[in-house]
């Protein structure tokens, strides 16, 4: 099979989201591997062998004013074509620093029924640490047709949307930003943002729910997002600006929930100092 044409067998796959680099290490001919590094670990050339860079601060997130945020699933389709992704294929994203901006990639395969998407667990470190090497990645990958995008009602959604979740005792909007930002006495590192949270969130750091870069086991992410969330089950994740986000959303498809939303534009978005504070108030403290 072709490095450009990767697709397995179903009842080959493992039920996911996230693959070992064992796994990927046997199956690395067989799989699309895109690296996803972005904002201070983007931009090495070395990686996992054969890699493609999918560049989420670059061509794969929309032109706009809003940092990361989802393409039009025209665009998004062409760009996946051009990377060699197609419909059946079977993408393995990962990320330098370990899990931070890989569920990103998933989460965006995932909302649109494109391929079979994983992140993986402990990414790039742990796929050195395995003993495995780095080689270049690849920048001019074969191109293959378009794949059919449609991206699913409730994927992504603004700040219209979550303004609604938070008045809904149905619905729980999950911060995964650090504690000290949620609280805000951590300084934003976009400027032109106010420090706090949204009303009515709740607080769950991605770091927790991945330390060290490898995701908890279902049980434990089900006890912890139960802790934080209750027995709501439809959940919203925000972060700086849905990158990490996209790991919460990883964390919730692992535990096992259905009803999972990704915040675009997070608080890049909520946060912006420029916003009327009676529309979209934010509160500090934890």
């Amino acid at each position: 099979m072709t490095q450009n044409a990767q697709t397995t067998e179903s009842t080959d796959l493992p039920e996911g989201p996230t693959v070992s680099v064992e796994w990927l290490a046997a199956n690395l001919d067989r799989v699309v591997v895109v690296d996803a590094s972005a904002m201070d670990h983007r931009g090495a050339d070395t990686g996992i062998p054969g890699a493609r860079r999918f560049d989420l601060d670059g061509e794969m997130s929309a032109d706009s004013a809003l940092p990361h945020t989802m393409l039009p699933a025209g665009d998004f389709a062409q760009r996946l074509g051009r990377l060699g992704i197609g419909q059946d294929s079977v993408v393995v994203a990962y990320d330098r620093a370990g899990m931070f901006s890989s569920a990103r990639a998933w989460w965006m395969l995932r909302a649109t029924g494109v391929s079979t998407p994983y992140v993986l667990d402990g990414g790039l470190p742990a796929w050195v640490a395995a003993g495995h090497p780095e080689a270049p990645l690849d920048l001019d990958p074969e191109p293959v047709a378009a794949p059919d995008v449609r991206i699913t009602d409730g994927a992504f959604i603004d700040d219209a949307d979550v303004a609604a979740r938070l008045q809904d005792t149905e619905q729980a909007v999950v911060d995964v930003r650090s504690a000290e930002r949620f609280a805000g006495t951590a300084p934003e590192p976009r400027p032109g943002l106010r420090g706090g949270h949204m009303p009515g969130a709740v607080n769950v750091p991605f770091s927790e729910l991945a330390p060290g870069g490898f995701l908890l086991d279902p049980q434990r992410l089900r006890d912890r997002l139960a802790g934080a969330v209750g027995d709501r089950q439809r959940l919203t994740f925000s972060c700086g600006s849905g990158i990490t986000a996209c790991v919460g959303a990883l964390a919730a498809v692992a535990a096992g929930r259905k009803q999972v939303s990704v915040y675009d534009g997070s608080w890049a978005d909520w946060g912006r100092a420029d916003h009327d504070p009676d529309e979209r108030p934010v509160v500090t403290g934890a």
